[in-house]
């Protein structure tokens, strides 16, 4: 009877130093659950309202939630009297050691969310980074996702393009298209450029404005250097610089400009 009267009064004095505390942290945990859906929520809304990307989106509310979380469990497990100094610590080394052994992903990661939260450039974009040209197919967390002209996959870590330079050849609808014709030393200068105008007037994809720019750029050792440059979409870049290749070629060799060679003469004295 005396082992039972001492269980009771061992079991009020639990009850009656833990019970409070217990209850406490229930209630604070459901409270808490609730509000960090509540934000979860409102981050998602705020997100979506700044076309933030959808995998970015889904990605960044999971962690948001994930360290709310933790940080709710640690409060309630501290409210309840257990001792959270040497756990925080264990929590903290465990997290140094894995940072270190994953430097390289993290760099990467972090650049992949910076990709998709600054968005230098999306994709189908024309792009030209770390040695690399191509159009961007794909941006994940990782990595970077681009499709070369001869149908070549290049992934590239999302660390380095983050954080290194790169041309965006898409952002603006307008390029200009430069281009250097060489004549001959005594062929005129003035026909050139007439034969360049009626090239650049007969092409329908050539932007009147701003006015195309011709001049005479360089003496060079073998030839008279032209400059031109014509404004254009920049969906007709390639095929305004290709065709005008071959037609200055053509159209140059009829009107008896000569469109020179290296060359180098040699004196031989006895």
């Amino acid at each position: 009877m005396e082992t039972l009267e001492g269980w009771s009064v061992y079991l009020n004095g639990i009850i009656m130093t833990y019970g409070p505390k217990l209850v406490g942290a229930i209630i604070t945990l459901i409270v808490g659950l609730w509000i960090i859906s509540i934000i979860r929520k409102a981050i998602s809304r705020r997100m979506e309202k700044k076309e933030v990307d959808a995998s970015l989106r889904g990605f960044l509310n999971s962690m948001i939630g994930i360290l709310l979380k933790l940080m709710l469990v640690i409060s309630v497990i501290g409210m309840m009297g257990v001792q959270m100094t040497s756990f925080i610590a264990i929590l903290g080394a465990a997290g140094l050691a894995i940072g270190m052994a994953l430097s390289g992903t993290l760099q990467n990661f972090a650049g992949g969310v910076m990709l998709l939260l600054f968005k230098p450039f999306k994709a189908g974009d024309f792009i030209t980074a770390q040695g690399y040209s191509g159009v961007v197919r794909e941006i994940q967390i990782f990595n970077t996702i681009l499709k070369t002209g001869d149908n070549k996959t290049i992934i590239i870590p999302n660390g380095g393009l983050s954080t290194g330079p790169m041309t965006n050849f898409s952002t603006e609808p307008k390029r200009r298209v430069d281009f250097v014709f060489g004549i001959g030393y005594g062929d005129d200068v003035d026909v050139a450029k007439k034969v360049l105008n009626e090239l650049i007037a007969a092409d329908e994809r050539i932007h009147k404005d701003p006015e195309p720019f011709i001049v005479v750029s360089e003496l060079a050792d073998s030839s008279v250097n032209l400059t031109v440059r014509v404004w254009a979409d920049a969906a007709n870049y390639w095929g305004i610089y290709f065709d005008m290749q071959e037609k200055v070629y053509k159209t140059f060799d009829k009107k008896g400009l000569n469109i020179p060679f290296p060359q180098m003469d040699v004196h031989v004295q006895k």
